[in-house]
């Protein structure tokens, strides 16, 4: 997910990053603010004014969507479910959460922390929006006025029962509770959220056929976000079940072709790489693993000083990055591949190479269980 995000900063440990389709958001919010929202509540103010008005609710916003998800990080952390990204894009942000939460308790606190960060910032805006202006200026109160509102507008959407927003994961999490399953409060807000997204679609259309096309397409694909979000995230959270418990030494491959790292690339390249097809080969020095190489490695040297390279001198070393603990959870191992791109991962137990583990193989004992009817009840 958003392999293509750029990191910002860090923040109580969090990455803090923005995907390239937030910089299309933030040109249209800069845009619209500058040109409409502040030009008509505000009249008679300089072009310079508006469109600095603009870039600072635009900037706001973004600050104001990061507490957001910052307050579901926070209260994640604190029930022991890791969050090590958050990620601003086209739609808002999201906190990357790594795993389910494991009770409704958890699942209901994670999921209101941030309507109520939004809430509370919303009432400080607001607050402080006739102080400002005041002792500022009324461009300044403006601002502050603006920020409020979007703040509140941005608490309330979030509060909509539908899944993946916040309130369907409320919703979630009550059903949960009630009904003891989370398969079954899973399934229930997701068709919840699926029928959201087809309302927000239905006043697209209408908007489209009373003359207001911009507005319209907008909120259609917003609908369109809403319900491949509620879809997507059942059919990962069902997918985890599915696997949970599998150790990766199950089903991973025992003898891979592996390679001595004194073969030369060209010799590599000639007599593995284009006979096998695959992206990750190990090196091993005896039973020793000392690291892996691939396309990815050899595209790194000169075609000429393929001869003269030796594949332990160009193969990426033995790391955390590429390596999983036979007894690593499968549903752990998919989630690692989804994060880094990688569809193979050395199995390593004390330095010592014990097998390969690919996306290919996940996928097929994902289907394997599917087609059996593990459907990760347990």
């Amino acid at each position: 997910m958003f392999k293509n995000a750029i990191s910002l900063f860090k923040i109580f440990g969090f990455d803090i990053r923005v995907d390239p389709s937030w910089l299309l958001l933030a040109f249209l919010i800069t845009w619209s603010l500058s040109t409409g929202y502040f030009p008509l509540q505000y009249p008679d103010l300089t072009a310079a004014t508006y469109w600095s008005l603009g870039l600072l609710g635009m900037l706001g916003l973004m600050v104001s969507l990061i507490l957001h998800e910052m307050s579901h990080s926070l209260v994640a952390r604190r029930y022991g479910l890791p969050v090590g990204r958050i990620t601003l894009f086209i739609f808002g942000g999201v906190a990357e959460l790594q795993n389910e939460p494991e009770s409704a308790k958890s699942e209901f606190w994670v999921a209101i922390a941030g309507p109520i960060a939004s809430l509370v910032l919303a009432a400080l805006f607001a607050l402080l929006a006739a102080p400002v202006e005041a002792l500022a200026g009324a461009p300044a109160g403006a601002l502050f006025a603006y920020l409020g509102l979007v703040n509140l507008i941005l608490a309330i959407f979030n509060l909509i029962p539908a899944f993946p927003l916040d309130g369907g994961r409320v919703l979630r999490a009550a059903l949960w509770h009630w009904r003891g399953s989370l398969l079954a409060a899973t399934r229930t807000a997701t068709d919840v959220g699926k029928g959201f997204g087809l309302v927000l679609i239905t006043f697209g259309v209408l908007f489209i056929l009373t003359g207001n096309l911009i507005g319209g397409a907008w909120w259609i694909v917003i609908g369109l976000f809403v319900r491949a979000a509620a879809d997507g995230s059942y059919q990962h959270m069902m997918t985890t079940r599915i696997l949970a418990g599998e150790p990766v030494s199950r089903f991973m491959t025992r003898d891979p072709i592996c390679v001595s790292p004194e073969t030369s690339l060209a010799d590599f390249v000639d007599n593995t790489l284009y006979r096998y097809h695959h992206d990750m080969f190990p090196v091993l020095h005896g039973r020793q693993v000392l690291g892996a190489i691939g396309p990815r490695q050899v595209r790194t040297i000169a075609r000429e000083d393929w001869s003269g390279t030796a594949v332990g001198d160009a193969m990426t070393p033995l790391s955390d990055d590429i390596v999983l603990d036979p007894e690593t959870d499968t549903a752990e191992a998919l989630t690692r591949m989804q994060r880094s791109g990688r569809s193979r991962f050395l199995v390593v137990r004390r330095g010592r190479l014990v097998g390969l583990v690919t996306l290919k193989d996940i996928i097929a004992l994902l289907q394997l269980k599917m087609d059996l009817g593990d459907q990760g009840e347990r």
